[in-house]
């Protein structure tokens, strides 16, 4: 079970390039039901969604390159590349922060994944962070692969 809250981040207000990254390219096999594929640095992933907007089961299958390429010419939709800064935070937590890059360059998001339902309730995030888009459709991957940058 995944359990995270997203957020539109305007501006990051510290140096983040002295932080751990990873570059990610993933787009999707299909939209419904919600089916990725994911190059992580050099880890390729498959992985499958189940319905939720905060919380939501998902599946994830470890691939090979050649099956990743191979599945790439299946994809509905356009590659999303960004750049993901690990940001240690409160209570043991980390902020994902990404850097879009490509057709989405110039959008950051910041998501944080929580342990329980409760933890994300008592959540109170930093200001730098920005709006909490977690029930907006709009900033879901899927949406950002398919129409872009949502017009706010």
């Amino acid at each position: 079970m995944e359990i995270e809250k997203k957020y539109h981040t305007e501006k990051i207000p510290f140096e983040i390039s002295e932080y751990k990254k990873s570059e990610i390219s993933q787009c999707y096999i299909s939209i419904t039901p919600t089916i990725r594929i994911r190059k992580l640095d050099n880890t390729y992933t498959l992985t499958m969604k189940g319905s939720g907007k905060i919380s939501h089961e998902e599946f994830e299958l470890e691939i090979t390159e050649k099956q990743y390429i191979h599945l790439l010419s299946k994809a509905e939709t356009p590659q999303v590349i960004k750049t993901r800064y690990y940001i240690p935070i409160e209570n043991n937590l980390t902020a994902e922060v990404d850097i879009y890059h490509g057709f989405l360059e110039g959008l950051i998001t910041t998501e944080v994944e929580f342990r329980t339902i409760e933890q994300m309730n008592s959540f109170n995030a930093p200001l730098w962070f920005g709006k909490d888009v977690s029930l907006d459709k709009r900033f879901k991957n899927t949406a950002l692969s398919i129409d872009g940058i949502p017009k706010t």
